[in-house]
């Protein structure tokens, strides 16, 4: 760890040299957003989905972006490892300015940091892991990828603590996402998952589980989850970019259909996996 290189403002040098001040703005204020991209043997795994959802981000706090889709490419490429599955981390805050204030500072470029971490197989994906619901109490603007995520983190933490891999949040009795994940229903044979709104994250392997159902003539909707009809779901699952699909088996300690990975979830595992390689 001690020799890994991130790029840090224009440089790549070793991580423990990467240092930013104290009064940048993604430290004092959570005033940033970031994005994370997988890797699959030195390919980043749709590129322009993941730089869409930056370019969404930052306009949703009203920052320019500081560089073109092929900058970004020419950037990130240089972290990579093609021997190992891995991700990338990008962050990008307002700056530093000459002191705290609230208001936006004038003419500050921004703080871009990038490192590259190897993805580590998750130990619950073939198993299932278990889960809790819990109402949600995070702000109303979640499809900004922000850095100020102290509401999912109380959130997931919760969840550790009842040794539970994850939060299913419910707001005015619909379920929304995970406290850092999407989520996925099977309700009477067919896969749901709520729509694009500010209340989710718009997740990219989220979309690309949508694209290879109507591939694969998975039934699918993008609908509203009733948390009463999730609760009696056959199955449920939870995806993000590093964890992929993620099966749950208990809910708020009652069993999900039979208690174990369902059929729909094996079938989009195996699917997802292969189209992984059809990119290669």
């Amino acid at each position: 760890m001690e020799n890994k290189i991130v790029y840090l403002n224009g440089e790549y040098l070793p991580l423990p040299e990467a240092k930013v001040s104290v009064l940048d703005r993604g430290f004092l204020f959570g005033d940033g957003i970031y994005e994370v991209i997988p890797s699959y043997s030195g390919n980043l795994f749709h590129l322009d989905d993941h730089l869409q959802r930056l370019e969404n981000s930052l306009a949703g706090i009203r920052l320019a972006n500081p560089h073109t889709r092929l900058e970004w490419q020419a950037i990130l490429t240089p972290l990579l490892d093609a021997n190992y599955d891995q991700y990338i981390y990008l962050q990008i805050t307002r700056g530093t300015a000459a002191k705290r204030d609230h208001a936006f500072p004038e003419n500050v470029p921004a703080t871009v940091f990038a490192m590259c971490s190897n993805i580590v197989p998750f130990a619950g994906l073939n198993a299932g892991v278990k889960a809790i619901s819990m109402d949600d109490t995070r702000w109303s603007l979640c499809h900004i990828k922000a850095i100020t995520l102290l509401g999912n983190i109380l959130h997931r933490q919760a969840a550790v603590e009842q040794d539970c891999a994850e939060a299913l949040l419910v707001k005015d009795g619909y379920l929304i996402e995970g406290a850092a994940s999407n989520v996925f229903a099977v309700i009477d044979g067919v896969l749901c998952t709520p729509p694009k709104t500010n209340d989710i994250l718009p997740g990219i392997t989220r979309d690309v589980i949508l694209e290879l159902a109507k591939k694969h003539n998975i039934p699918f909707c993008e609908d509203k989850i009733l948390f009463a009809d999730a609760q009696k779901a056959t199955e449920l699952w939870v995806t993000s970019s590093t964890r992929e699909i993620v099966p749950i088996i208990e809910l708020d300690g009652t069993d999900i259909g039979e208690g174990k990975p369902g059929p729909v979830w094996q079938t989009m595992h195996t699917i997802l996996q292969a189209y992984k390689q059809s990119l290669l």
